[in-house]
């Protein structure tokens, strides 16, 4: 257990299978448990989306992992003689639900190829994957809960409490707005719903594109592409901060869409082109659909998209 843990964490060694968590054949595996409640989609949801920009973000069922990835240098100049270079990583899994069990493991450095020559590997690898576990406990939901929970149990004060929390996660990185937002409430039968103003998302929306947008949404600009191409852009746009969904046919909604370039890759006819959105909260850059009527419906940018932002639809 690393030394930043003793006794300030809810902390057992995992050592038999505890809640369907199993200790899978590694150097080693923490497993902290949080004695705090975690079964809303909604909450669990936003640390998926909270950290994205921070931490490569997965989610399963009930469980969310964050992945850190390092680098490793033997030399400062590449162009030295003897110079190595191994790309590292580690992983934590929170499993949620009645208490949320946040779990890492080690694993060899000769999982990743020749990195004996790597220094003090396993010290790296348990604090990087402490800060992991500090940013998440300090910037998401879990640190409201923590501290109702320390507030309740241990008769302090908030301020007392958010001191503890504190001190509990001293490698914290600070992630601003990675906290849910107020969820909607449910309106009762029959009441009136108000249209608000669409607000400025802090991340990706979460996907999948609405298929149905074209009957939902008007047409409120058109972009002119560099190849002359008139773009039809649905929805509300304001500046670079919401951009709405872009394209007739191939349509990309640029709200979900984080940018990560698998539809350029993939399209066999060049459909796409990068283009800057600079400030938008998903990502300053995004695939514009600049050759649109070349598009040959073959859904390959439809099935790459991680995020689910793309609707490839035949002309009427």
């Amino acid at each position: 257990m690393s030394l930043l843990l003793k006794d300030k964490v809810y902390t057992v060694q995992s050592a038999t299978s505890k809640r369907g968590v199993y200790p899978l054949h590694s150097y080693k595996l923490g497993l902290y448990r949080l004695p705090v409640k975690l079964e809303d989609n909604y909450e669990i949801d936003s640390i998926v989306s909270g950290f994205k920009k921070v931490f490569e973000m997965d989610k399963f069922a009930d469980r969310v992992y964050a992945t850190y990835r390092w680098k490793e240098e033997n030399l400062p100049d590449p162009d030295d003689s003897g110079y190595k270079q191994i790309d590292l990583e580690v992983q934590v899994e929170i499993v949620t639900g009645e208490v949320v069990d946040m779990i890492y493991q080690i694993y060899p450095v000769e999982k990743y190829g020749d990195g004996l020559w790597v220094k003090d590997y396993r010290k790296k690898a348990d604090a990087n994957a402490k800060m992991v576990i500090d940013t998440i406990l300090r910037n998401s939901v879990l640190a409201d809960k923590m501290v109702e929970h320390n507030v309740k149990i241990k008769q302090l004060t908030p301020e007392q409490a958010l001191k503890e929390l504190e001190e509990l996660t001293p490698l914290a990185q600070i992630v601003p707005n990675a906290k849910p937002k107020p969820k909607p409430v449910a309106p009762q039968p029959g009441q009136q719903v108000a249209q608000e103003e669409p607000v400025a998302n802090e991340g990706a929306k979460p996907g999948p594109i609405d298929v149905d947008f074209k009957s939902k949404l008007k047409v409120v600009e058109t972009f002119t592409a560099p190849s002359s191409h008139k773009i039809k852009v649905f929805g509300h746009r304001k500046g670079n901060e919401i951009l709405g969904i872009w394209g007739e046919f191939v349509s990309v909604d640029y709200d979900i869409c984080i940018g990560d370039g698998a539809c350029i890759d993939a399209c066999p006819v060049k459909v796409f082109e990068w283009a800057e959105f600079a400030g938008h909260p998903a990502s300053d850059k995004k695939p514009l659909m600049a050759r649109e009527p070349d598009c040959i419906f073959c859904l390959a940018c439809e099935n790459v998209c991680p995020v689910q932002a793309i609707k490839i639809s035949k002309k009427g």
